[in-house]
């Protein structure tokens, strides 16, 4: 009895130190996190403009815990900066900005973006890891073998309660392009600034978006 409490303290002294939180809604209006606030999302922060630098609507995830090098930055980041949102397995900062992968065209980890779609969503997103240069196209933009530039970093348990699955055990069969909220091409990249807007700018959203599927059978972690 006295190792198994032994054993306790030091794994509850392990998730303290290491900052990582789990969001627990008992109470619908204690929510922090919701996708249904992206339908109005308005953006807070100045932003400085970015290339688009592909089309492509593929959007896959990787699992949080594949980072597993406890001194790189990304892995310090998602567990002192991030937390799960145990209803969708999105992870994300304090500000709500989501927890993505991107190549290295997009900056540095802890850098925040607003990434525009087609449909008029605007996608709030941290870089809380990066894509290897390997595996992406030669300026660093999109995963070669899906085509993928936004790559969501989930708890894959989770998610796959929240959204669907098929026969091969994929969230969403390992696209978010297919879940109607994330569907379509990028078409706005912003960088978020320190700054704070003195005005809020609100976005109609395009109630009916595009209806094509590309479905992809990969997702990818590091």
């Amino acid at each position: 009895m006295k190792k198994l409490l032994t054993l306790i303290t030091v794994i509850i002294t392990m998730l303290l130190a290491s900052g990582f939180t789990f969001s627990i809604y008992e109470d619908p209006e204690e929510k922090t996190f919701s996708l249904d606030d992206l339908y109005d999302y308005q953006k807070e922060y100045k932003t400085e403009e970015l290339s688009v630098c592909s089309l492509n609507t593929a959007k896959t995830y990787m699992d949080y815990r594949m980072t597993t090098v406890v001194s790189s930055r990304q892995y310090q980041f998602i567990h002192n900066y991030c937390t799960v949102d145990r209803r969708t397995g999105f992870l994300y900062d304090e500000e709500g900005f989501i927890a993505v992968a991107l190549g290295s065209f997009y900056g540095e980890i802890g850098d925040r973006y607003y990434f525009t779609l087609e449909t008029g969503i605007v996608l709030p997103l941290v870089k809380a890891e990066e894509k290897a240069d390997e595996d992406t196209n030669s300026s660093g933009c999109y995963h070669v073998e899906d085509g993928s530039v936004v790559e969501f970093v989930i708890d894959s348990d989770y998610a796959r309660s929240y959204f669907s699955t098929y026969s091969n055990g994929l969230v969403l069969d390992g696209n978010y392009n297919n879940y109607s909220l994330f569907r379509g091409s990028i078409v706005k990249v912003e960088k978020v600034l320190d700054e704070k807007r003195d005005d809020i700018v609100s976005y109609q959203i395009d109630t009916d978006p595009p209806k094509q599927i590309d479905i992809f059978q990969y997702a990818s972690g590091y």
